[in-house]
């Protein structure tokens, strides 16, 4: 190996901070840090997956889509950022349906090399005594005014490393608890050190974006103890000088959901001395490595996405301070084409400030129907490509689109197919679009998908039911601006937020959807949408069934059919109250104040209105 390609590894050179929480730096900071933005310390964003692009399949659902839409919004609003997350070769999984509505999975097919960029430096970790090598992939998230947020994506599929560590970032979410463990000591702890041989120094805040990557709180760890002086600051003062780098935001609101990893796999995986040093330290009650815990343990600020998420995360890890940022979606990204031409024909500041949205009060009508009847049919014309099927522009078409998992519950609004045939036959025809992958591992989720095709079969043709396949971002934005209404009925309180509702808000889609995750702060009731039951938490299922089919065929589908100039001003109330508020621009703007302890800049705005944004 050519010795000017800059390595960090296990051990390597002392490491001296010119202040509390920096490190020397080792050579010039990257080319992406440009004038005017290179003096402010960096925020790195570790994040298991990431959605750069529909032809990147490096994300397996919303983890991913909400950190992309994340970078995407730090670059246009010219925050000094950079990413990690790791290459996935063998992409998440091509989804097929086969005839008896089984999942069928190929792999996703493509190719690092002829879309992303390599960078010189490596880096080095040991998993289980080996050393194993890692490189990168270099993504440049350009924003609106110009300015790039780097992500790098690692890649361990080296000649140099054994033939099962080259495959660690093969695949998202594959494999057993050791190879689980394995791929988040490359993400945390690797990509700390990638980021350094990078000369990525001057980095103030490390974001850990879900728990799989909380061992780069480790990483920075042996970095501060082995910079200190021997008779500097004991243990408690650099765990607090630790704590001060790191924010964590959770996602999760079970406990089942949590990366937790027993003492024998920890002591195999990451070695016996750093194992006991955890123990020693209290980062590993109860004999077992809970991810969650350990990010918890060691960052200064952590947020649920949702209000009602922060409530529910408080009573599950009770003692821990946990805050609350709702999440959002990139505006920009998920603006359907129709509805991009009419705000920037009524709204031209909207893709600076998403706030102006609020002004689509004084947009008419009638172009806000015309917007998305043309996205509506967009929709269909891609549906049509894709399947065959011919879908009727002029009925009320639902759509339901999410992860197949059973608290999502798809088949809910199906669950009595005789009443929701009467809600058809007296309030009006109906279309219902679903999509969805289930992870390949889990079989019940791929139960509910044969089951909700099973159920299509029993409708007539005053309903009529879909299934999409492959769900992916491409058909995420067909769907979210092209259906009428958007569905959702979670299992109380196992939304921890849902960002495709928000998706579908921008495009004048109004939700109908259980009281759950962000849409308890986006209700608004014949004003952005419909609840499907009351605030019950999950309590009584009978009742959310009994409002869904109550209000599809009282309120929803007589306003859509019969006062279309009235479901026009849900549509707009929708752009106005939501749009305008559940974005990434706003919600970064939350972490800048809240959680990085930075401010916008002076110098930052005015940059960025010289380049148009």
């Amino acid at each position: 190996m050519s010795s000017s390609i800059p390595i960090s590894g296990e051990v390597g050179g002392t490491l001296r901070g010119e202040m509390a929480g920096f490190v020397a730096p080792r050579r010039q900071p990257p080319e992406q840090e440009s004038a005017g933005l290179a003096g402010l310390p960096r925020i790195a964003y570790f994040s298991m997956e990431i959605a750069l692009e529909p032809s990147i399949p490096t994300y397996a659902g919303g983890l991913g889509i909400l950190a992309g839409d994340m970078l995407r919004s730090a670059a246009d609003l010219g925050l000094p950022m950079v990413a990690v997350t790791l290459v996935y070769r063998g992409g998440y999984f091509e989804q097929k349906i086969d005839e008896e509505g089984r999942q069928v999975e190929t792999p996703s097919a493509w190719s690092p090399e002829s879309v992303l960029k390599p960078v010189d430096a490596r880096t080095t970790v040991t998993i289980e005594g080996r050393r194993v090598l890692i490189r990168a992939w270099c993504y440049e998230v350009e924003g609106i005014g110009g300015h790039k947020v780097p992500v790098y994506l690692l890649d361990t599929a080296l000649p140099e490393n054994d033939d099962q560590d080259r495959t660690l970032t093969e695949r998202i979410y594959g494999g057993d608890r050791r190879y689980r463990l394995a791929q988040e000591v490359v993400l945390g702890m690797g990509g700390t050190r990638l980021l350094r041989a990078l000369g990525h120094t001057n980095i103030g805040k490390f974001h850990m974006n879900e728990g799989h990557s909380a061992l780069l709180t480790m990483a920075l760890f042996e970095e501060q103890m082995r910079e200190r002086l021997p008779d500097s600051s004991d243990f408690l003062d650099e765990l607090q000088r630790l704590r001060h780098r790191c924010v964590f935001t959770t996602h999760t609101p079970i406990p089942a959901g949590h990366d937790a990893f027993d003492r024998d796999l920890v002591s195999r995986v990451l070695g016996e001395k750093r194992t006991s040093g955890l123990e020693m330290r209290g980062l590993m009650p109860q004999g077992r490595l809970n991810m969650t815990e350990l990010a918890l343990a060691c960052s200064h600020y952590v947020n649920g996405v949702a209000m009602r998420h922060g409530e529910v995360s408080r009573a599950m890890f009770p003692r821990f301070a946990i805050r609350s940022i709702t999440n959002g979606v990139h505006a920009r990204t998920w603006t359907s084409p129709p509805f991009q031409d009419l705000y920037d024909r009524y709204i031209p500041e909207w893709r600076r400030d998403n706030l102006y949205l609020r002004c689509v009060l004084g947009v008419p009508l009638h172009e806000i129907l015309k917007a998305h009847n043309a996205a509506k049919r967009t929709l269909f014309a891609a549906i049509r490509a894709e399947t065959g099927v011919a879908l009727d522009e002029s009925r009320l078409t639902l759509g339901f689109a999410r992860r197949a998992v059973a608290y999502k519950r798809a088949e809910l609004m199906l669950s009595d197919p005789e009443r929701l045939k009467k809600v058809a036959k007296r309030a009006g025809p109906l279309q219902i679009i679903y999509a969805g992958k289930a992870h390949p591992a889990d079989e019940e989720g791929k139960a509910i998908i044969r089951r909700v095709i099973e159920r299509a079969s029993e409708f007539e043709d005053d309903v009529h039911v879909l299934y999409i396949p492959n769900y992916d971002m491409r058909w995420g934005q067909l769907l979210t601006s092209g259906v009428d209404i958007w569905v959702n009925t979670p299992l109380q309180p196992h939304e921890a937020s849902g960002t495709s509702g928000m998706k579908a808000a921008l495009n004048g889609v109004p939700s109908f959807s259980v009281l759950d995750g962000w849409w308890i702060e986006g209700h608004g009731e014949g004003i952005t949408g419909w609840s499907i039951g009351e605030d019950s938490r999950g309590d009584n299922p009978s009742s959310e069934l009994a409002s869904l089919y109550n209000k599809l065929g009282t309120v929803i589908a007589p306003l859509f059919y019969a006062k279309p100039a009235g479901f026009a001003e849900v549509m707009r109330g929708t752009i106005a109250f939501n749009g305008s508020f559940f974005n990434t621009h706003r919600m970064l703007n939350q972490y800048v104040q809240n959680a990085y302890g930075l401010e916008l800049l002076p110098s930052m705005v005015k940059e960025g209105d010289e380049n148009g944004t």
